[in-house]
């Protein structure tokens, strides 16, 4: 085993990509496992720096999970209790979304508060 470096280039970040592929499934507390934590962190590291995932809005959000779940306005609309107009409102951005509709979607939708809050 070479010696652990940080991940300065593309070549680096690969090679770690690499080890850490072989030391996925290592048990905590083996020299393994602790070559997973500290190579978890460098690749984390390098990550947050060259490939930062910025949070979709309320809206992006929204318009994913309907995709995802195969959903449409009118059926948004029967599930929340709302008019078929009101959620064609919030979808093209002429109404803003209320603290009651947030909550269905967090709760009945999946969508994490923290993008809801954004």
């Amino acid at each position: 085993m070479e010696p652990i470096k940080p991940i300065k280039t593309e070549q680096d970040y690969d090679a770690a990509l690499k080890e850490l592929e072989s030391v996925l499934h290592a048990k905590p507390n083996t020299p393994e496992g602790d070559l997973l934590e500290v190579l978890s962190l460098l690749v984390h590291e390098y990550e947050q720096k060259h490939y930062k995932i910025e949070l979709l809005t309320p809206l992006e959000a929204l318009k994913h999970e309907m995709e995802e779940q195969g959903l449409t306005q009118s059926d948004l609309a029967k599930r929340f209790a709302m008019s078929k107009s009101t959620i064609s409102e919030i979808l093209n951005g002429r109404k803003q979304m209320s603290v009651r509709f947030m909550k269905y979607l967090y709760h009945d939708l999946g969508i994490p508060a923290q993008v809801l809050l954004s």
